[in-house]
């Protein structure tokens, strides 16, 4: 069965830190595969604060939807590490992009994992994805 295999970009735009707490662990004691989709999710968030969003319901007038998401697991983080998440927007279609992200141990610079999540536009009142608003292109692609 062939593998998820997940490229990423040259460079990323942004970095966040977040810690491994011990919420975050599972029972063999280390980074849990749910936790680790919400440490990205924390990160997509402070991406946007950055590109000068305050909320994924509001880039440009429009909502955010994630379509879809892929992981591969690299290596197990403990607790008590400190992870850098990077997160670059790439793969513009006319009603999203991809995020691509890396997360890796601070100290160490051991990947933990990569991934991306499929992005789509979204209009929560008519609930139909519409075109990427042309500024959050332009914001996010830089």
């Amino acid at each position: 069965m062939p593998r998820i295999r997940i490229d990423l970009p040259d460079a990323f735009g942004f970095a966040t830190e977040v810690p491994v707490c011990i919420g975050h662990i599972n029972y063999t004691q280390h980074l849990d595969n749910a936790q680790l989709l919400a440490l990205v999710s924390e990160a997509r968030l402070r991406y946007l604060t950055s590109l000068g969003y305050a909320s994924e319901l509001d880039i440009e007038g429009v909502g955010l939807v994630i379509a879809d998401v892929a992981a591969q697991y690299r290596s197990e983080g403990p607790h008590g590490e400190t992870l850098v998440i990077e997160m670059q927007a790439e793969d513009f279609n006319r009603y999203g992009c991809d995020f691509a992200w890396r997360v890796s141990d601070k100290a160490s610079g051991r990947e933990v994992a990569r991934g991306k999540h499929g992005i789509v536009c979204f209009d929560y009142d008519v609930r139909k994805a519409v075109p990427m608003p042309p500024a959050f292109r332009a914001k996010a692609a830089a």
